[in-house]
């Protein structure tokens, strides 16, 4: 669950995006410019590309990468959300109200 913000792109785009940059001899940032598109996501597309053809894992190598980040996305929001509490100035009056106390 990404931001309201965040673009999703299909794996075709991606490839497509990616051929392109590897093909053209342009560098990402032309690419990106030219695409529409952040160069930090193409950039982060052809190096999780150029990883998956290192280890063989083909094509499909860029969506589970796709996923993780994403799972670590909704972990990180999660911790936010938890760490709001922490923040409570209600709660952190009380706490040094009681530690003053000792």
């Amino acid at each position: 669950m990404g931001s309201k913000y965040t673009k999703r792109y299909s794996d075709e785009y991606k490839r497509d995006a990616i051929e392109l940059v590897r093909s053209s001899g342009r560098t990402v940032t032309e690419v990106a410019r030219e695409l529409g598109i952040s160069s930090e996501s193409l950039r982060g597309w052809v190096k999780k590309a150029r990883a998956a053809q290192d280890n063989g894992s083909g094509p499909g190598a860029v969506r589970a990468a796709d996923d993780r980040d994403e799972e670590l996305e909704a972990a990180a929001e999660a911790d936010r959300r938890a760490g709001e509490d922490d923040r409570d100035p209600e709660k952190a009056t009380a706490f040094f109200a009681k530690e003053s106390d000792r």
